[in-house]
């Protein structure tokens, strides 16, 4: 049997939450389970087995916390459960001896509790999971209209193509219930629309000649001799 290793912990605070990294690099097969007073986590990184079974020092909201998995690390935002208490946890663990052995203090995310100003930056969990909604697919696909955090336009581009029952981008109106064709890319939408674009301004155009004809029909005709 394959040797299990502690995974390193990183960890800083916000009053309302934390900011836990795994800092292991390309992990494989990552396994988070979030609980209100537990973590658990299990993966592969640099063909060795990693995991992490932690009790926190104070319960946390597990349905409002999200994780993402990096090239170099698992990030997760674990928001406190008791955020009317507005105060900093003296450490991440409820047990002390653990704590020193397995967990540092995440430094570049480290702020005094008297210097607090704003949260944490979580654009690293843009596109991650939320721990209360796992397999209820990814955050912000709240139907056709959003577009989950973190996804790129390629990316959706290539997803709509099997999406029939989407009505297409938002603000296209001439994009049907079909959604956009599957394997369009972005620079092949683009020019559609200029194309699009530009019609509307040759239709514009087109529709103001009929009165220029009339114009000219006018200069052509003779001018009526007077008796």
């Amino acid at each position: 049997m394959a040797k299990v290793n502690t995974a390193p912990i990183k960890w800083a605070q916000r009053s309302d939450s934390l900011y836990i990294t795994i800092a292991l690099p390309d992990v494989k097969e990552a396994s988070v389970d979030l609980a209100d007073e537990t973590l658990k986590f299990k993966g592969k990184s640099e063909s060795k087995e990693y995991e992490v079974d932690i009790a926190f020092f104070k319960p946390v909201d597990s349905e409002g916390s999200t994780y993402n998995v990096l090239p170099r690390s698992v990030v997760m935002h674990v928001m406190k459960k008791d955020k009317e208490e507005d105060e900093f946890w003296p450490r991440l663990l409820k047990d002390k001896a653990l704590e020193k052995n397995q967990v540092k203090i995440d430094w570049d995310r480290y702020v005094d509790e008297d210097e607090e100003e704003e949260g944490f930056d979580t654009s690293a969990l843009d596109g991650g999971m939320d721990m209360g909604s796992m397999g209820g697919g990814m955050p912000g696909m709240g139907g056709a209209g959003g577009m989950p955090g973190g996804m790129d336009m390629a990316s959706m581009m290539q997803g709509m193509g099997g999406m029939g029952g989407m009505g297409g981008m938002p603000g296209m109106g001439g994009a049907g219930a079909g959604g956009m064709p599957g394997g369009m890319d972005m620079e092949a939408l683009m020019k559609q629309m200029g194309q699009m674009g530009g019609g509307g301004a040759d239709m514009g155009g087109d529709a103001g000649e009929p009165d220029s004809d009339d114009d000219s029909d006018d200069d052509d005709l003779p001018e009526l001799e007077e008796n």
